[in-house]
């Protein structure tokens, strides 16, 4: 049986009932009391329509939102054809929105929720999931650091929902293998806990012991109850994300989508980057600098993924780090800084004995970075001065605005170009559209996670594998690095585009499946021995695809 599980699988319980009942609806309606003209194809036309008259990215969430509950089928096959247009609307920037307002528009429930009050019996509540046969892939969130959003509790579970739904458009993952969870463990943020409409629990969250207890048992309990699940960890506060990772990682199959995710995306799109400004500047791609302007759990992270580029070309660890700048909301980070916290002791400078340099642009003048990577939600924090002071040191500045959403940017794509007259490199973390200036046209590369984590998804289930290791998602960065088409390529883009996600995700997951397999963690030995080619056809094959519009009208 494959990991993806045949379509003609059952599911079980409450979710068997549930889909027979929506299919035999759907033939009811349609067949006795739809128009004389029902065309589903003209209704595919019509729900778009329906979608495009809402005024907002909130309204148009609520309507796909509502959609996906109706007509699973339809909802599907519109975002399958039209991901570079739903795609900003279930993800980043909209779902920023859909979390923040999610306990006044809460409809129904869409995931599981695991209570700080279930301690002690979390294996019975994981068990009420309808689908344990099917489950195979979990997104796991605490809502405590939701994008650039803080922490928003309970609300967090569209952030879960949301990337489950990439999985299914980008990587062909069956919607009924997906598990959407959502820790409610309280949360400090006093709007929420005084919001008398708040789904979650009202406390502030637990301390560091009652969190290792109840997080030791939710992922024995995980284990227990979905034996074959890869759980994703998604926003968690930067201390708790890098604190589970490393006591989770090698007992069970997981993996930190901000840390790794984002880490292996923005080096793939720096490898690209790099090439393309050292081929203005002529620079050797060993000599590149490389700033971070934020240091949290993300841009820790990428900076860590980030060492790989340098490795590559043959530099130690130790030399690497040399090339790596990180910068805090006090300046730059040194060595000799009192109450420096633990994961930001990695790239602190030990070259640095001055005074503070707690001007961005000051340091951009001391460090004469290539490259300047923001991760530190700070919405415009790269001003004219900064974007200035890079292009006087670099003939095509690297620039990366990470953070998300749109409102958390560090710089918008239209002030990069101006300020640069066009020469920027530009990569951010939500989309962007295109700017024409004189009678050119500028196409934005966006460093976004779903990129690189379905690939990984993929590959990692179809693989069997028992963890994920360093070496598959560096090479999941690999793969995505040299995936530009030929006209991709002519652009100078530094990410392919959005609409070739699936072939993408299947070369992803065909590295991911080397990967796994040359460190010994595969559990899929029929695998092993056919050829790129064979294997590539085969991750195809594995690719769930929504219904047509003709089987559709079949109905």
């Amino acid at each position: 049986m494959s990991v993806l599980l045949d379509k003609k699988t059952p599911v079980d319980g409450m979710q068997a009932q549930l889909n027979i009942a929506s299919r035999a609806a759907a033939r009811f309606n349609v067949a006795k009391l739809a128009p004389p003209n029902f065309c589903n194809t003209t209704h595919r036309s019509r729900c778009l329509a329906q979608l495009r008259s809402k005024n907002n990215g909130l309204e148009k969430y609520i309507f796909l939102n509502g959609l996906k509950e109706r007509d699973p089928s339809m909802f599907y096959s519109l975002l399958y054809d039209n991901m570079p247009e739903m795609v900003p609307i279930l993800y980043t920037p909209t779902v920023g929105d859909a979390c923040k307002n999610y306990s006044h528009i809460w409809r129904r429930p869409e995931g599981l929720y695991v209570s700080i009050g279930d301690k002690g019996r979390i294996r019975e509540v994981l068990s009420t999931w309808p689908n344990l046969r099917e489950a195979r892939i979990a997104v796991v969130t605490d809502g405590s650091r939701i994008l650039g959003l803080g922490d928003l509790g309970a609300n967090g579970l569209p952030i879960s929902i949301g990337k489950l739904d990439l999985y299914i458009a980008g990587a062909g993952v069956r919607p009924t293998s997906t598990v959407p969870i959502c820790l409610d463990l309280g949360t400090s943020t006093k709007e929420y806990l005084d919001d008398p409409f708040y789904i979650g629990v009202r406390r502030p969250r637990p301390d560091v012991a009652e969190m290792d207890e109840f997080m030791q048992e939710f992922m024995e309990a995980m284990k227990e109850v979905f034996p074959n699940l890869l759980v994703q960890f998604e926003d968690f506060s930067t201390d708790n994300a890098f604190r589970y990772l490393d006591m989770f990682r090698d007992k069970y199959r997981c993996f930190n989508d901000d840390i790794q995710g984002t880490g292996a995306v923005v080096l793939s799109g720096f490898m690209n980057a790099a090439r393309l400004a050292s081929a203005a500047s002529g620079r050797p791609l060993s000599e590149h600098r490389i700033l971070f302007f934020g240091a949290g759990s993300a841009g820790t992270g990428v900076a860590k993924q980030l060492l790989s580029f340098f490795k590559f070309l043959g530099l130690s660890e130790e030399e690497a780090k040399k090339q790596i700048w990180t910068v805090d909301s006090k300046g730059l980070i040194a060595a000799g800084r009192q109450g420096l916290q633990e994961h930001k002791k990695f790239f602190a400078r030990t070259d640095y004995e001055g005074p503070p340099l707690t001007n961005l642009v000051d340091i951009i003048n001391y460090v004469k970075p290539t490259a300047l990577l923001g991760l530190s939600t700070i919405r415009n924090a790269f001003n004219k001065d900064v974007i200035t002071a890079m292009s006087a040191h670099n003939e095509r500045p690297i620039i990366f605005p990470l953070s998300n959403p749109v409102a958390m940017s560090e710089v918008d794509y239209e002030e990069a170009v101006e300020w640069t007259n066009g020469k920027v490199i530009f990569a951010s973390g939500s989309p962007y559209a295109s700017v024409t200036r004189n009678a050119k046209t500028y196409e934005p590369g966006q460093g976004n996670n779903m990129y690189i984590f379905p690939g990984i998804g993929l590959g990692t289930l179809l693989s069997r594998a028992s963890r994920v290791t360093d070496s598959m998602v560096e090479q999941a960065s690999i793969a995505l690095a040299t995936s530009l088409d030929e006209e991709e390529s002519a652009a100078s883009l530094v990410y392919p585009r959005l609409d070739r996600i699936r072939d993408i995700s299947a070369q992803i997951a065909l590295t991911v499946i080397r990967a796994s397999q040359n460190a010994n963690v595969d559990n899929s030995p029929n695998l092993r021995h056919v050829t790129d080619n064979v294997l590539l056809s085969h991750i195809k094959e594995q690719m769930w695809h929504p219904q047509t519009s003709a089987e559709l009208n079949k109905l």
